[in-house]
Order: C-alpha cells, then sequence, then structure tokens
C-alpha cells in the first residue's frame, strides 16, 4: 500500500492520525472540561449544564445538547478581531458550532437528561487545520464527564450518552487521499471532507467539496475508509482518556 511507502510532510503515513492528547479537567468550573491537542491544533472543550431548556423543548420532558465555538484572536498566524468587535458573529463559527452542536445530540438519549441543557463550548486556542473535528471529539469527552457527574450527584438514575461520537478530516492531496489534514495540507486539498460518526461505525455528517478538483465514487470510499479507520482510532483514545 502506498500509505506505508510513501510520507508526508511531517513524516507520518497517510492513513495516519497526528499525535492526539485529551487531557480531562482542564478547567475547574465546568461540569465537564478537556483540552484536546490534535497535532498542533489545540481546543478547549467546556459542559456546562443547565436546568432549563429552549421554549420548543419545555413540557417535553426531553433535554437539549447544543454547542458555541470560537476562536481566539491569535490562534492563527494573523490576528482574527473577536465577533464583538464586528458586532456580530462569524458566519464561519455559526456554521461550525451548529455541526458539533448536531453531532452531540446523537451522542445521548434526550429523554434521560430530562429538561436540562448541557452547552459545549469549544474554544480555539491554537490552529492547524481539524478545529471543527477536534472540537467534536473532545467535545464529546467533555460531554460523558458532566454527564457522569450528574449521575455521581444523583440527578440523574444514568448517564444518557448513547454513543460515542468523534470526527476526522480527510482529504485528497497532490493526488492522495490522506487522513487528518493540518492547515498546511487543507489549504492545498483538492478534496476536502470533515467525516462525524459513532463508535458503532454509522454515519453523523458528511461535508465534503471538491476544493481544486472533482472527485469519483471509488475516491469517496478511499476516503470513507479513512474516516472509519481514524475516528475508530479516536473512539479508542476517547475510552483511554475516560478510563473505560
Amino acid at each position: 500500500m502506498s500509505a506505508e511507502i510513501r510520507k508526508r510532510a511531517d513524516g507520518r503515513g497517510f492513513d495516519e492520525l497526528r499525535p492526539v492528547k485529551i487531557t480531562k479537567n482542564y478547567i475547574i468550573h465546568p461540569e465537564g472540561s478537556v483540552l484536546i491537542e490534535m497535532g498542533n491544533t489545540k481546543v478547549i472543550c467546556n459542559a456546562t449544564v443547565e436546568d432549563n431548556v429552549p421554549p420548543f423543548k419545555k413540557m417535553s420532558g426531553e433535554g437539549w445538547i447544543t454547542a458555541e465555538y470560537a476562536m481566539l484572536p491569535r490562534a492563527t498566524n494573523t490576528r482574527n478581531k473577536r465577533d464583538i468587535s464586528r458586532g456580530k458573529q462569524n458566519a464561519r463559527g455559526v456554521e461550525i458550532q451548529r455541526l458539533i452542536g448536531r453531532s452531540l445530540r446523537m451522542a445521548a438519549d434526550l429523554s434521560l437528561l430530562g429538561e436540562r441543557t448541557i452547552i459545549v463550548d469549544c474554544d480555539v486556542i491554537q490552529a492547524d487545520g481539524g478545529t471543527r473535528t477536534a472540537s467534536v471529539t473532545g467535545g464529546f469527552v467533555a460531554l460523558y464527564l458532566a454527564c457522569e457527574k450528574l449521575v455521581a450527584e444523583g440527578i440523574l438514575e444514568k448517564s444518557p450518552i448513547v454513543n460515542f461520537v468523534s470526527a476526522v478530516s480527510v482529504g485528497i492531496v497532490a493526488g492522495q487521499p490522506s487522513l487528518d489534514l493540518c492547515y498546511t495540507e487543507d489549504s492545498s486539498a483538492e478534496v476536502d471532507m470533515n467525516v462525524v460518526m459513532t463508535d458503532k461505525g454509522r454515519f453523523i455528517e458528511l461535508q465534503g467539496t471538491g476544493e481544486n478538483n472533482t472527485f469519483d465514487t471509488t475516491e469517496l470510499n478511499k476516503l470513507l475508509e479513512l474516516a472509519r479507520h481514524g475516528n475508530q482510532k479516536l473512539n479508542e483514545i476517547q475510552r483511554q482518556v475516560l478510563g473505560l
């Protein structure tokens, strides 16, 4: 297989993740908190439990899981303006936080959460590609920790978590299907895709685009297989961090 022979700029095989590290309880105040590092990308994910739900969930007996996403001004090579200085939310950030929220809702049985909301804040402190996928992967661990705390405190009888959820980027770079793109690869990719999955191998979301070229079914299947492999590895890391 060419991935076993050729190497990328950082020495990885084309089917290898960047080094992944997840630190639990990174911030002391939230019900669940982690710092996730994927290569040079670093995201703080904090899960907060609130005893209320959005209006459309009231009297439903179900809870809600949502997310917010932002980048620190110098998370990238050049300074980004804060949303407050622009007077409006960054459109890219809004799209990403909706992805994170949709993904994390697939991790839980909302009927077991009761009428509570868990907000997962994902703040990028350093960006080198894959910030949204790192946010989903780390955000799940923060969500899991928050749910475990609710059980430990006797607020819930059992955890509402029913699926592990993770996400990874894949793409075609210089004609080669590749897993977990760093920024340099992502910015030059012919095809770019983000894949969110459960630990049962089921897809939650696919975001795929031909950036500089088209792609066919054979190439798509190769990318999906890389994503499945990468997400499986991320699930293993999540379980190790949680002591499962």
